[in-house]
């Protein structure tokens, strides 16, 4: 299988898998005051300093979670008591369901948030949360989260950055950024599932938990943390190179050439995007009907987040961007740590040999912009 399906989960990297081994022979609670839960506590502390400096925040700052869906939910339930929640457009489901009734801010083909609307919807000047992913996860798309913030500090609203497919894949840092908390996750960046963490920045004194009990992680999360999962986290964070970054973007390019040339339609790439991911549509041919076509011919992608249900639906990202009929008709394409030539020459014959079986059947397209 040539696996193409990062952004639901990366592989392992081998520095986490070394990390996670050796913190599952420690024995010991971290809350225990004992030499064993010592070293153990030792181990959750290592990794909290090591997280928060490669993310640009303070390890008294980060709060461990589950992952990003519970860092999100976390951030909202906290920091959005008693303010009004605005979100963007193409949020993760993590954001949106967490704040049902939130207004949006809706985004341009390429998927990128207009933040003139951000600055008209803080004018009334209520207290207000802003929540705005850093990177998608369908099309890889960057936001100028700098931008956001400064319009949030300008009309003192807080802004929470979903930045769980960004960690790992491009320079995250929470204080340049200027934003008021962050969000990260272990699985996306190569390290085991089961751990992500929300990052504050210093002005974010008090931190109501979420889950309460045992006064872990300062009273913000309790739950007896998982040692070697973090452990692991913390390890497969340090690893990531600009050489891999380099690397993962002209093999992505590559891939969406085959594609184009077969009769795709790569979406969003008028905006900046991360280096490994790209969304491809097939006018006319159903996204579910691609993924199990190139599942069966031994290459693993997705559409939209599937990996959040199982299921593939219309994207509610790419129906915001304006794409009609294009939003159940895209694949996401996301480039692994490990991605090599032969599994794009795997995906580009696949896709070639997709397309033409799906030629008798294919519908005639509308006229869409796609940046």
């Amino acid at each position: 299988m040539h696996y193409l399906d990062a952004n639901a989960t990366e592989p392992l990297r081998p520095e986490a898998r070394d990390a996670l081994q050796a913190a599952l022979e420690a024995t010991g609670n971290p809350s225990s005051v004992h030499s064993a839960g010592r070293a153990v506590r030792r181990i959750i502390e290592d990794a909290r300093e090591a997280l928060a400096g490669l993310f640009g925040g303070r390890p008294a700052d980060l709060v461990f979670t589950s992952g990003g869906t519970e860092s999100d939910a976390l951030a909202i339930h906290a920091l959005g008591a008693g303010r009004r929640i605005i979100i963007g457009a193409t949020e993760h489901d993590a954001v949106r369901f967490a704040a049902p009734k939130a207004p949006t801010i809706p985004v341009d083909c390429n998927g990128l948030a207009d933040l003139e609307v951000l600055s008209a919807l803080l004018g009334d000047g209520l207290p207000s949360l802003v929540c705005l992913m850093l990177a998608n996860n369908e099309t890889g798309t960057i936001q100028p989260i700098a931008e956001a913030a400064a319009i949030c500090r300008r009309h003192g609203a807080w802004l929470h950055v979903d930045a769980v497919q960004a960690g790992g894949r491009m320079s995250v840092d929470l204080a340049a950024l200027g934003a008021h908390s962050l969000a990260i996750s272990a699985h996306k960046l190569g390290g085991p599932t089961g751990a992500g963490a929300l990052l504050l920045a210093p002005e974010i004194t008090s931190l109501a938990p979420l889950i309460a009990g045992g006064g872990q992680e300062r009273g913000r999360r309790g739950g007896t943390p998982a040692v070697a999962i973090i452990a692991g986290f913390a390890a497969a964070a340090a690893a990531k190179s600009s050489a891999e970054s380099a690397r993962l973007a002209a093999l992505r390019d590559a891939a969406a050439r085959a594609a184009v040339a077969c009769g795709g339609v790569e979406i969003g790439a008028g905006a900046e995007r991360l280096t490994n991911t790209t969304s491809i549509a097939l006018p006319g041919v159903r996204a579910e009907a691609q993924v199990i076509a190139l599942d069966l011919d031994g290459v693993a992608v997705s559409a939209g987040a599937a990996c959040s249900s199982g299921k593939v639906a219309t994207s509610h990202v790419l129906a915001a961007m304006g794409l009609g009929p294009l939003a159940g008709e895209a694949i996401r394409l996301s480039l692994p740590w490990n991605a090599s030539e032969e599994d794009v020459t795997a995906f580009a014959a696949a896709y070639e040999r997709m397309t033409e079986r799906f030629s008798r059947t294919r519908l005639t397209p509308l006229a869409v912009p796609v940046g």
